[in-house]
């Protein structure tokens, strides 16, 4: 699908004008660039709100408002296609949501695990150090690429092997140097700010949730891409209707979760600037990944991973007190190394394509966001 404000081939002999070619690469690595400072700061500003003393916003509201964001902004976007007719969008969501109404309920499967896949990210983000807890989430990687494997058939090569087993490895020797040190990590992981009414915090929940959250993430991304595959559809389109489903899902997840608490407390209970920012961020971080799915290849979004993977380090080491030692740099280089390795092409001829990759390329992260994402 052409973005919007797409450079047409068409005219102007201008030289001062640039080609479709110049902005589609301005564009890109431009991208990439918010991509890396999105994907670090969400991590370190949901660790941060986490881990204040005082009144803790539920995080089941979170995923509620963030998945109404990014439907409403994938809505804008589709209306924005249909140059701002109501009545043309109006019947494209109608042909979509009721004249497929089967693809319309097959699409609850990935929006329930989205769902879930976010609740256990702030899980996780609130036991785990930020740093600890980007190299560990990179495990995503590997579940992507297995259930590529088993559900869609793609063929990996044999360097896409060697860097799943390096990325494996890479974990397990960040995760054994962590458990070693979990107790005495916690503590400084804290905010400078925490006293005594700081939340108490579980290195073994946390790496639960993360666990899940990155096998939930390998699933609903794979099944995701399957469904567009064969029904095919713009990608706007799918994601309002995730969007929709996914709100719907989430509200029913925090009643049955934190319901007596949201009665009791109110929904916007322990909110403040910096939630709202988290929400913002985790919204836009969906559609952040859609526009460099649409303009970037494997190769810079893995670059794009490991940067904010070394952001995330380095500001955790500053705002949090986080020490990383020898192991945890040695596993940390070993998952940077996979994810490059992992993104690179087949072959010369492979060059600007996707390279036969499985990740999760029609799915975002975050929908992770579901216009990934985180």
């Amino acid at each position: 699908m052409a973005a919007p404000g797409a450079a047409d081939g068409g005219g102007g002999g201008s030289g001062d004008s640039a080609g479709p070619a110049t902005v589609s690469r301005r564009v890109k690595y431009a991208s990439l660039g918010v991509l890396v400072l999105q994907n670090a700061s969400l991590v370190l500003s949901i660790r941060y709100v986490r881990t204040l003393p005082g009144e803790r916003f539920l995080p089941t509201t979170a995923v509620v408002m963030a998945e109404a964001m990014k439907g409403s902004a994938c809505l804008l976007l589709l209306l924005i296609q249909h140059r701002g007719s109501v009545r043309q969008t109006a019947v494209t969501l109608h042909e979509a949501v009721v004249g497929q109404f089967g693809d319309t309920l097959r699409l609850a499967v990935p929006s329930l695990i989205y769902t879930l896949q976010n609740n256990l990210q702030y899980v996780a983000i609130s036991n785990l150090p930020a740093a600890t807890f980007q190299v560990t989430y990179q495990l995503k990687i590997l579940t992507t690429a297995l259930f590529s494997v088993l559900l869609l058939g793609t063929a990996l090569s044999r360097l896409q092997w060697l860097s799943l087993a390096l990325l494996f490895a890479g974990v397990a020797l960040v995760q054994a140097e962590q458990a070693r040190s979990a107790p005495s990590a916690a503590a400084l992981a804290l905010s400078p700010s925490a006293g005594p009414e700081a939340p108490a915090q579980s290195y073994a929940v946390g790496l639960a949730a993360v666990a899940a959250s990155c096998l939930s993430s390998g699933f609903a991304g794979v099944y995701f891409e399957r469904l567009l595959k064969r029904s095919g559809g713009s990608i706007w389109v799918r994601n309002v209707q995730l969007g929709a489903v996914g709100t719907a899902v989430g509200l029913g997840a925090m009643l049955a979760a934190e319901g007596p608490a949201v009665a009791a407390l109110g929904f916007f209970y322990g909110y403040n600037g910096a939630v709202w920012a988290v929400v913002v961020n985790q919204a836009a971080g969906g559609l952040l990944v859609a526009v460099v799915v649409r303009y970037a290849d494997n190769i810079l979004k893995g670059f794009a991973t490991a940067l904010s993977i070394l952001a995330s380090t380095a500001a955790s080491a500053h705002l949090f007190g986080f020490r990383p030692r020898a192991p945890f740099l040695a596993g940390t280089a070993m998952v940077l190394a996979a994810v490059v390795l992992y993104g690179r092409p087949r072959g010369a001829a492979a060059r600007g394509q996707d390279g036969g990759l499985p990740t999760r390329t029609r799915a975002p992260e975050g929908t992770e966001p579901p216009c990934r994402a985180l």
